[in-house]
């Protein structure tokens, strides 16, 4: 972030005085544990070096201000009205926090807000998260107003739920405001619980190669996998009453009961049942700083994902096989919901140029578009200072 760019910036689109603090969003990419979160499972993301960050000044009046360099669009709203969603599409995330901050009878002062981000829109790292995230803790910090992290984490989901419309779990906006520097969030779905795993191991880095295509399938397809999971959950529970969640049945167990279901049904919660597995078992991996296990369970979990849960597409299977042909790629695997979006891979430092070529000769030129890599650490989590 250049700060005295962004000044410049804010005060270009809002004039008279200068910003008075300044709040940083990471964005996030889950190393493993794909689509287990609404299966009351485990997940393992990180915060991201790659982050959104919010200018912020306060107001005399109720009126919010809200400026995006990314659509050089500006959006205005009073905190005194009834906010609904609307147009622009990502100013719901906004005015969604504002008005549930304002529900939990937090008093909010008017501000204006300049929205700068390093987090690709759209590439499945969770830009939105990082907005709803961003705004609210600038909201906060300009009313002199703190808010539990875990609350505020399950405020922001609730916000992107009924002002964006889109049904995600709990594991985005813990992440981006828990997120500890060079450690992972081991996250309960279930419970909440959390556990910060090591994840930062010597010589090697996490390296985001973005296909930046997202397939419109996925829109549809997402609540179709939810609801097969459900079916499979009625079955194992009509024989097994106890069993709660897929998260409840271990692989052993899951094999007993496979046959009463429709073969696509029983794929679903295959993957689901290893994943939580994996996820497990790969922060045991990383707690021992034993990046090839790691790896292979990244690699596992792709797998699974592309031929038990078909989430994948062919973007991802190609750029994912790019990567596991170059030497130092200990694993790699898409991340998020699929259809689209990124591969992570857990790469030696070294290699990290051998991988970066190997993609621009092997991948890029059978594709629509260019794969955008990049590398990522784990970073904290949301934070504001006073300029």
């Amino acid at each position: 972030m250049n700060v005295d760019e962004l000044r410049s910036k804010f005060c270009g689109v809002f004039g008279g005085d200068e910003p008075r603090l300044v709040v940083r969003s990471p964005g996030r990419v889950n190393l493993i544990g794909e689509h287990t979160d609404y299966n009351d499972g485990f997940v393992l993301p990180i915060a991201m070096t790659q982050a959104l960050h919010v200018m912020a000044r306060e107001r005399t009046d109720r009126r919010v201000r809200v400026h995006t360099t990314a659509y050089d669009q500006t959006v205005a709203f009073d905190l005194d009205d009834v906010l609904s969603p609307g147009e622009p599409r990502w100013a719901n995330y906004a005015k969604g926090v504002a008005a549930l901050l304002q529900a939990e009878g937090i008093r909010l002062r008017g501000a204006d807000l300049l929205i700068d981000s390093q987090v690709p829109l759209g590439g499945g790292v969770s830009s939105s998260a990082a907005l709803e995230v961003g705004t609210a803790t600038a909201l906060l910090a300009v009313g002199g107003q703190t808010l539990d992290p875990v609350a505020l984490a399950l405020l922001c989901r609730q916000a992107e739920h009924r002002f964006a419309g889109s049904p995600c779990g709990i594991m985005d906006q813990f992440i981006c405001i828990l997120g500890r520097k060079g450690h992972a969030l081991l996250l309960d779905c279930r419970s909440r619980h959390y556990e910060y795993i090591p994840a930062d191991p010597a010589g090697v880095v996490f390296v985001v190669m973005d296909t930046q295509v997202k397939h419109e399938i996925g829109r549809s397809q997402y609540p179709v996998r939810q609801e097969q999971c459900r079916e499979g959950l009625r079955h194992i529970a009509s024989i097994e009453p106890s069993v709660r969640s897929l998260r409840d049945v271990d692989a052993a167990r899951l094999d007993r009961y496979v046959g009463g279901m429709p073969p696509v049904v029983a794929r679903r919660c295959r993957h689901v049942v290893t994943e939580i597995e994996r996820t497990v078992q790969a922060a045991e991996a990383l707690r021992r700083g034993d990046v090839r296990t790691f790896g292979q369970l990244m690699t596992t979990s792709h797998v699974s994902l592309r031929d038990d849960y078909e989430v994948s597409c062919a973007e991802l299977d190609a750029l994912v096989e790019v990567a596991w042909s170059v030497d130092g790629v200990h694993g790699a695997r898409m991340t998020g919901g699929g259809f689209g979006g990124c591969v992570i891979a857990l790469v030696e430092e070294r290699a990290v140029s051998a991988l970066t070529q190997t993609v621009r000769r092997e991948y890029d030129p059978r594709q629509t578009k260019p794969a955008i890599v990049y590398t990522t650490r784990p970073e904290a989590g949301a934070a504001w200072w006073t300029l």
